[in-house]
């Protein structure tokens, strides 16, 4: 088959690219056939998303192959919704680095960006409708690209933005044409392969206030040879972004979190003077007749309640919260990059029936995330003689009472025949909380390295047949390093024999802090194998005056490869300060068929200007025993009744295989927040839960006891399940695209869509917190499922040396599982029109006026963590601790330029609409957020055929972001959805040869 990649330059060599050369809006609704006069008006792409003007007598351009199909058309419409965003948009919008633009679309919601400190990892992803950058598929020219790990999503940071022809989104289910993941939709980023000559450019972008820094420079170089029967392009970039730190904004300076009567500079309990802590009171359990007991453990001294703070190393007072931590300056706020890339792509034409072609492609990426220094936090034993001579004679005889009083309490168990649980004479057991600021700041470094090379052949085999196969093999290898990490025991044996001392700030230094730090290095490498091969064409004509038949066929084979590779020290969880990892590693591979037709039924008739059917369907068979073979297909219908408007409809079922990380990947710990419902007062007096606390391992009399859950996290195990199952989704759309002949250049479309995914891969339940709600409060029966995912210390009548009390939990399994479902829905509305103003001022061509609007109203974004039950998450007009980034039910993105030949004024307007809290049972401080408006501006200028300049200021108004208290992301806010550099200002320069 001819590829889209080969179509495209055909038509561009024939006069379609001339639409190219005109302004394009972000997203601009490109609704005129290439090479009408419509599209050299409109600032559209080179490539419509839809047309209700055009038929296949309005142009001679050729065949072109649309994003979604594999057949090739003259007629440029598409029956799914479609936005185009071109090349023009990224130099317009300063944009180096591809996620800054798509970020923008209002389909989409921000995945991990250039502000992902923490989690971070040096990438970029695309997060399309919100359902997840996993149920995204991104291609490049058409076909699948490098991933980074073992999640299988491309990093966006591996796609040359300066070569973009444009970037094609289709939303709805593609696996039909494409494969597994395209349940979201598909995002096709197309590459110019019309360069002739060498092109040079640079950027420099700054904020106002002086940090910041991005700086990038590329290269590209292109020439046809032998007689113009081949064509080759390289490239080469470099670009650096400096960082910028919380402490450098105003809004994220300070943690901040809820408070009484508003939000109120916050941090962690955990600080670098260290905060030590004795229970209070001590239960022993009942036995030999005796009842049970509660004892002072630590009464009348500082280490009681709060706990101890060593403002003064050595000498402790009573712990305020004042004396919390603030973290927030050393964060990073936007992480430093720094990216090499390089690569070629060309075709060559052996003959007439065989053209051989190439790509090629390298990225060396390095990005660094910071932390706040490691807080150490657990219970330890201290040994008060191998202490004494970093404390106060006060401070030693407060730790003697609490020895003392330890002593009781184990004579006490021993007395009703049960073990002492606490350390004996001389030792205590202390709850410490200290931040060892002696190492710095915790430190990831990312260096990623991906290659991807592809060979391949396609030609005509008839005026009615083509070809196209390719094989591509693609390697990513990211070399993490950590440094600032502390290893558990190490600490514990230091504290334990005086070696480290951990009271006060600065108190660890030398030997004793070379002891207990660990410099921790992980490797992740993932390899992609594609082999695809199809037949396209023309069968016959129907003879109601549409185009022929169209189909294609084909086969394709994936093979998937990655590994997670985890320093020994935090495969083996003694790591505090980034979280313990076991090794991942695994793959499988897929055979697939495809097949696609393309009826044209009737053409040029009254009331039926066109009607077209289109099919789709594939067949894979995965070598996962638990997905197997599975089918999907789609169907889509165009109708344009007159030339004025078209009707399109879709339906499709789409799939997505778990990948290698949901699949393989290692058991983990963590220790998230959550409350144990069987600890919360009153407990006992529901009969439901209190039964449910009972049959899940509480004993009878501390169920609404406090002493269950000494600790506000509870650990969990997380990792991978290798009996997952496929996800499933069923999306439809249909709409309309307007282009009324009584209003020329004015294009609209408008469509809905909804898309619902079962069986979705998650952690089971949700995570602990959720597990814990849906056993104890939703199903409250013991022997479900869900509630034999929990594990609590076993009955002994005792609490043992680590503090645990029967009945706590020791772990919560929240391993992957197929129990999810997800669905969205909502309308899409784009705009675009042009007008002649008559008149020009520069003299060269007549002056004209753009507008574009693209925008989304999102009606549900739902989540059932069990989708069997009826608790649903609701997302959509939502932010918050459940759905994470705002999701807008109203966002947009509109561009007003005037064009007066080679000087463009461009102005940019960005909105994201209101949106509250997800959690209706809590009343945060910030339970709803205003629209936020942000606009932009540029200057653009041809000064002459080889050299053009460009300059401009996003977010004129400098507009700060809300702040947010307990329930933000980071930093406050959510710097992924909100501005938080404020005024930036951006200025280019390219060169021609």
């Amino acid at each position: 088959m001819t590829s889209e990649f080969d179509i495209r330059r055909r038509a561009l060599r024939t006069g379609a690219a001339s639409a190219a050369l005109c302004l394009a809006m972000v997203s601009a609704p490109a609704f005129a056939q290439a090479g009408s006069p419509t599209s050299q008006d409109n600032g559209l792409s080179a490539v419509p998303t839809g047309s209700a003007t055009a038929s296949p007598s309005d142009s001679d351009a050729g065949a072109i192959v649309v994003t979604g199909s594999r057949i090739a058309r003259r007629d440029l419409s598409s029956s799914s919704p479609l936005t185009v965003v071109s090349s023009e948009e990224f130099k317009l919008s300063g944009a180096v680095n591809v996620e800054s633009v798509i970020n923008t679309l209002p389909q989409v919601v921000p995945g991990t960006t250039s502000f992902s400190n923490n989690p971070g990892g040096g990438v970029a992803t695309l997060n399309l409708r919100a359902l997840g950058a996993a149920r995204t598929l991104v291609l490049v020219n058409g076909r699948r690209y490098m991933f980074y790990d073992t999640s299988q999503i491309t990093d966006l940071n591996v796609i040359p933005s300066f070569l973009l022809e444009g970037v094609d989104v289709v939303t709805g289910g593609a696996s039909a044409v494409y494969g597994s993941d395209a349940i979201a939709g598909v995002v096709n980023f197309r590459l110019r392969n019309n360069l002739n000559g060498i092109e040079i450019g640079s950027q420099y972008s700054l904020t106002e206030q002086g940090d910041g820094a991005r700086w990038d420079s590329h290269i590209a170089m292109g020439t046809d040879f032998a007689d113009g029967r081949g064509h080759i392009t390289a490239y080469a970039e470099y670009y650096k972004r400096k960082a910028v730190f919380q402490g450098d904004r105003d809004f994220s300076r300070f943690a901040q979190q809820d408070g009484a009567s508003g939000l109120v500079v916050g941090g962690s309990a955990t600080i670098p003077a260290g905060r030590f802590a004795a229970a209070g009171t001590q239960a022993v359990a009942a036995g030999n007749g005796l009842g049970a007991v509660t004892l002072n453990r630590a009464a009348g001294t500082n280490y009681t309640g709060n706990g101890a703070i060593f403002a003064t190393p050595g000498t402790s007072r009573a712990y305020q919260t004042t004396d919390a931590y603030n973290f927030a300056p050393v964060n990073y706020l936007q992480v430093p990059q720094e990216r090499f890339l390089t690569g070629a792509y060309g075709e060559y034409e052996v003959n007439d029936h065989v053209t051989g072609y190439m790509e090629v492609s390298f990225a060396n990426n390095r990005v660094v995330n910071a932390l706040a220094a490691t807080p150490v936090t657990g219970t330890f034993d201290v040994n008060i003689a191998n202490s004494s001579q970093y404390l106060s004679a006060a401070d030693i005889a407060q730790l003697n009472q609490i020895d003392a009083n330890e002593a009781a309490i184990n004579a006490a168990n021993v007395a009703r025949g049960r073990t002492g649980a606490l350390p004996g004479a001389g030792v205590v057991s202390l709850t410490i909380n200290r931040r060892v600021t002696e190492t710095g700041s915790r430190i990831q470094e990312d260096e990623r390295n991906a290659f991807r090379t592809l060979i391949g052949v396609k030609g005509d085999l008839s005026d009615k047949l083509n070809y196209d196969a390719y094989y591509s093999y693609a390697r990513t290898r990211n070399s993490q390093v950590q440094n600032g990490n502390i290893s558990r025991s190490a600490f514990a044996a230091g504290v334990l024999d005086g070696s480290v001392n951990p009271f006060g700030e600065g108190t660890i230094s030398g030997d004793a802090l070379d002891s207990i730090t660990i410099l921790s290095q992980n490797n992740d490498i993932s390899v992609l194998q594609v082999a695809s091969g199809s037949l396209s064409g023309s069968l016959f004509n129907l003879g109601m005056g549409g185009q022929d038949v169209g189909f294609a066929v084909g086969g394709e084979y994936r093979s998937v490869n990655s590994r997670f590779i985890p320093d020994t020290a935090l495969s083996s969880g003694d790591v505090i300060g980034f979280n313990a990892g076991q090794p991942t590693s695994g793959g499988y591979n897929v055979k697939e068929a495809f097949a696609e037709l393309n009826v044209p039924l009737v053409a040029d008739q009254p009331f039926v200007r066109l009607l077209e059917l289109h099919g789709a369907a594939r067949y894979s068979d995965y070598s996962l025993e638990a997905v197997g073979g599975v089918f999907t297909y789609a169907g889509d219908v165009k109708w344009s009744p007159i030339r004025d408007i078209l009707f399109r409809a879709t339906y499709q079922k789409a799939i997505r295989a778990p990948n290698v990380g949901e699949l393989f990947g290692g058991q983990q710990q963590g220790f998230p927040n959550a409350t144990d419902p069987c600890a919360v007062a009153g407990a006992q007096n529901d009969a439901a839960i209190n039964a449910t606390c009972i049959a899940t391992g509480v004993p009878a009399g501390l169920v609404g006891s406090a002493t269950l859950q000494p600790n506000t996290q509870i650990q969990g195990s997380f990792g991978g399940n290798p009996d997952l199952s496929e996800e499933r989704s069923t999306s439809y759309t249909f709409g309309t695209v307007i282009s009324p002949t009584f209003i020329p250049r004015l294009n609209i479309s408008v469509d809905y869509f909804n898309v619902k995914v079962d069986n979705v891969v998650s952690a089971a339940g949700g995570g602990v917190a959720s597990i814990l709600d849906l056993c104890y409060n939703t199903l409250q029966d013991g022997n479900s499922a869900i509630c034999q995912l929990i594990q609590r210390n076993p009955d002994t009548g005792i609490i043992d040396g680590a503090g645990n009390a029967d009945g706590t939990f020791n772990v919560v399994a929240a391993t992957n599982a197929n129990l999810a479902s997800l669905k969205t829905s909502g309308i899409d509305l784009a705009v675009d029109y042009t007008q002649p103003l008559g008149f020009s001022v520069t003299g060269r061509g007549e002056s004209k006026l753009n507008f574009s609007f693209i925008g989304t109203w999102t009606e549900k974004n739902d989540t059932k963590l069990i989708a069997e039950l009826p608790d649903t998450i609701e997302c959509a007009g939502r932010f918050g601790l459940n759905c994470g980034e705002p999701q807008a039910k109203f966002k947009w993105s509109s561009r007003l330029s005037l064009i007066d030949g080679p000087f463009t004024l461009s102005g940019r307007w960005r909105h994201v609409g209101s949106v509250r809290d997800d959690d209706d049972g809590v009343d945060y401080v910030v339970e709803n957020l205003k629209a936020y408006n942000q606009y932009d501006l540029t200057v653009a200028f041809d000064v002459s055929d080889q050299f053009s300049l460009a300059g401009g200021v996003n977010n004129i108004l400098d507009k700060t972001p809300p702040i947010i208290g307990s329930n933000a992301q980071q930093a406050n806010t959510y710097p992924g959805t909100y501005d938080v550099l404020g005024r930036d200002f951006f200025i280019s320069a390219n060169f021609r040869f």
